[in-house]
């Protein structure tokens, strides 16, 4: 009697915490499906256009944080405010004068173009925040979430095991066997035999020697020269750099100019690794990604919004960048960056000459760097691999005056329209190595 009643009070207590957590799911989906999901996005898309150059939800900016504004200032006083604040203050209004010199009297643009259903849309954001959405990594993978692959280390343990096991197990049967009586099998080797039988023929026959001795210095000869071609050659090195930088989200997703950080590449022989202060230029009002950023490393390492948050706190950092009272503290650190693409120093190579002149894309030589999470060497940057860009780019000879006063001369010389790099003289040997 006693172990159905324990079972009748368990099954109770079952049934209870059943019920209890249907209940929750219900209410937290009751509550998701609560929010205005049109109103939220109008808000949001106000809010972009005309606060977030001052304003964040959750943390202070120029100005104050405006999360759940209206559980500190009452509806009416926000509308005023926000329409014309300098009109509120001449008012005398002693909330709108505090605001005002908290902020060192800085001037708020006034937005009397709003009306009041576009205010309550902003202020209803304020309140809702974003749409949480589970970023997702891949087809039935989620950020964050373990990949199911195991260590590597794991992995040849158990390999190390397997064939352990099976050796011992051969072992086993083969003390088996010979207690059992049996012999061992007496197979001459017909392989071991024929090998002889060659080396003794090849060791007599003086023309085949020579032969045998040609042919393993032409493979000799072959293989120590393709080891000495790739010397210097790092095509595909991706270094592990001090800061997860995505070149895809940055000239992918966000469109920004290759030569806004490179600007040099422009102008000068080398293309420059920005500055810090570069960075500072966005990253003074961008203090964390969207909330369903994922940036996928070559090593399988997923990293989502709090690693790459992480990141940007890095860039603060070496600027001496304190985001709590918006100040730079004067204490600076370098990054200490890994340059990924390296020439000989016998060989001459201009950016501005491709940029400017030439009109070379980036990623001619880059390759496709807005698609790159982690950026690498593209291209083998070996010196076939230029002859073979000279031979084949053509010079826009009509559309560039550098070239205007030669097109004439070089279209009769060669009896075309269209000339090609080579034929300006690309392939002299001065031309890179002086």
């Amino acid at each position: 009697m006693k172990s159905v009643a324990l079972h009748s009070r368990l099954t109770s207590l079952f049934l209870k915490g059943i019920t209890l957590l249907l209940f929750f799911a219900f209410s937290i989906s009751s509550y998701s499906q609560d929010m205005d999901e049109a109103r939220q996005k109008r808000g949001k898309a106000l809010f972009k256009s005309l606060c977030a150059s001052c304003h964040k939800l959750d943390k202070k900016l120029v100005g104050p944080a405006l999360a759940n504004v209206e559980e500190r200032r009452e509806n009416d006083w926000l509308k005023a405010w926000i329409k014309n604040n300098a009109e509120l203050r001449a008012s005398g209004d002693k909330q709108a004068i505090e605001v005002y010199e908290e902020y060192n009297g800085s001037n708020m643009t006034a937005f009397p173009q709003l009306s009041d259903t576009d205010i309550d849309d902003i202020l209803y954001y304020t309140t809702v925040g974003e749409i949480k959405k589970e970023p997702v990594v891949a087809e039935g993978v989620v950020a964050g979430a373990p990949t199911g692959t195991a260590p590597e280390w794991l992995i040849y343990l158990l390999a190390a095991a397997i064939v352990v096991a099976f050796l011992m197990i051969a072992s086993l049967l083969k003390q088996v066997s010979e207690l059992k009586g049996n012999k061992k099998p007496e197979v001459q080797s017909n392989l071991k035999r024929d090998l002889q039988e060659l080396w003794v023929g090849v060791k007599n026959n003086t023309f085949l020697k020579v032969l045998a001795t040609i042919f393993l210095l032409l493979i000799g000869a072959y293989v120590v020269f393709g080891a000495l071609f790739q010397v210097g050659v790092d095509q595909g090195y991706q270094p592990i750099q001090p800061i997860a930088f995505s070149h895809k989200i940055h000239a992918g997703d966000n469109k920004i100019d290759c030569q806004y950080c490179h600007s040099s590449a422009k102008h000068s022989k080398h293309s420059g690794i920005p500055s810090v202060n570069v960075c500072m230029n966005c990253h003074k009002n961008i203090s964390e990604v969207a909330e369903n950023t994922v940036v996928k490393l070559e090593d399988g390492v997923v990293l989502g919004k709090a690693e790459l948050d992480l990141e940007i706190a890095k860039v603060y950092n070496a600027a001496g960048w304190n985001p709590e009272t918006l100040e730079y503290t004067g204490e600076q650190k370098p990054i200490k960056w890994v340059k990924i693409h390296n020439l000989p120093d016998f060989v001459y190579y201009n950016h501005s000459q491709h940029v400017t002149v030439a009109g070379i894309a980036c990623q001619k030589c880059h390759g496709p760097v807005e698609e790159m999470e982690e950026l690498y060497q593209y291209s083998p940057l070996t010196m076939g691999w230029c002859i073979d860009c000279h031979r084949e780019t053509k010079v826009d000879l009509k559309n560039n005056d550098y070239y205007e006063k030669v097109h004439k001369q070089l279209a009769e010389k060669y009896g075309t329209e269209q000339v090609t790099i080579s034929q300006l003289g690309g392939l002299e040997c001065g031309k890179c190595h002086y």
